[in-house]
């Protein structure tokens, strides 16, 4: 049967990248999209009835992007800040990376699944069974979450943050349709609420989930596609390859990925055996041979004489090593005070220049009595003309 037209029940995605406008280009495929429930977000009011304080919590388990958005109102609502320290599980990448709009993204606080539920239980059970956690949800009862924290012991509470309500599609002609895309529990029960009486005859029908794809065989429909899955991660990725005829869908779609988890724990089983096999053949051969020929192989204990000649050769080469730096060291020493003493000689060479010129001073004082003798001579002139007269 050729596809023509896909009718999905979501609304239509605000990326222009999305990958439902891709398929629709590719396969020349018309792609209408019709939201068939509607949420309803529940007043702060009525929350507090429930005495769930969010801050006595660790942890957050994020089931869908509605989860993340009513959560953050209700916080936002009853002026409660999260604090940072709060751990996010998501069931999907897609759902993770949404937090950005609210909390910054952080690895070591966020954790996420491959659109499985099953897989985001074991990654609480093995490493995060300590926290304790909030379950935001609509106010109907979802026995699929509950069932696998309550039967792997971890603590838990209910957070009715809003409640599904049933669009009104009774303007839509299914039989224009030749495939319709369901992604929720609800979005059936929305269906058989407008058409009470409806019937597939030859509709493809998808469905996105194991508890939506429970619903779809609950309720008597033929089910043709089914994700997540290894091959197709994704509703888009699923439809690609049914849509190229690849598509394959097996009895069981959702036994293979617990099947793969159920083998890998019997992995450690295999070294326990390798031990006991070493140890058993030298007890064999003890018991067959002679008593006085068991004692024989005890002189090969000399074997730890040469373990000791070994480490007496390491410390020789070590000890040079260390005697190396140690002359280094005293070194610097012996530069230092050198500059000492240098000062100390110039500080007396200028006091003996100081004493030298001191010392020729007295010498100029005694030459000029000199002159003082030749006064004499004219007193003997004087007496010469003395006697002339």
């Amino acid at each position: 049967m050729k596809i023509k037209k896909i009718l999905i029940s979501q609304p239509k995605p605000e990326l222009e990248r999305s990958p439902y406008f891709e398929i629709a280009k590719n396969f020349g495929v018309e792609i209408h999209f019709r939201p068939f429930v509607q949420v309803e977000g529940i007043p702060a009011k009525e929350f507090r009835k429930h005495r769930v304080d969010i801050l006595s919590y660790t942890a957050v388990i994020m089931t869908s992007k509605n989860a993340v958005d009513h959560f953050f109102r209700v916080c936002n609502e009853m002026r409660i800040i999260v604090p940072e320290t709060m751990k996010y599980f998501c069931i999907s990448e897609t759902t993770a990376y949404y937090l950005q709009k609210y909390i910054q993204f952080r690895k070591r606080k966020i954790f996420f699944s491959n659109h499985s539920y099953a897989d985001l239980v074991d990654i609480i059970r093995k490493k995060h069974k300590d926290d304790k956690y909030i379950l935001p949800m609509s106010d109907a009862p979802n026995e699929e979450y509950t069932s696998l924290l309550d039967r792997d012991g971890i603590k838990y509470v209910k957070a009715p943050l809003y409640r599904a309500v049933y669009s009104d599609i009774k303007d839509i002609n299914f039989g224009e349709y030749d495939m319709l895309v369901l992604f929720s529990s609800a979005g059936i029960l929305s269906l058989y609420n407008s058409f009470p009486e409806y019937k597939q005859n030859e509709t493809v029908i998808a469905a996105f989930g194991e508890q939506t794809a429970k619903a779809v065989t609950g309720a008597g429909l033929k089910l043709h596609v089914v994700a997540p899955q290894p091959n197709s991660p994704s509703m888009a990725s699923a439809m690609d390859l049914y849509l190229r005829g690849e598509y394959v869908l097996s009895d069981n779609p959702f036994a293979e990925i617990v099947k793969a988890k159920t083998k890998k724990p019997a992995k450690p089983a295999a070294p326990k055996a390798t031990a006991p096999k070493i140890e058993e053949k030298p007890i064999v051969a003890a018991s067959k041979s002679a008593p006085a020929v068991a004692p024989a192989p005890k002189k090969a204990e000399p074997k730890p004489v040469a373990k000791k000649v070994v480490p007496v050769a390491a410390p020789k080469k070590a000890m040079p090593v260390a005697k190396k730096p140690e002359i280094k060291k005293p070194a610097p020493k012996k530069v230092a005070p050198a500059p000492k003493k240098k000062p100390e000689a110039k500080k007396p060479a200028v006091k003996k220049k100081a004493h030298a010129a001191t010392k020729q001073k007295p010498v100029v004082k005694k030459s000029k009595p000199a002159p003082a003798k030749k006064k004499p001579a004219p007193n003997k002139a004087k007496k010469a003309g003395k006697g002339k007269k």
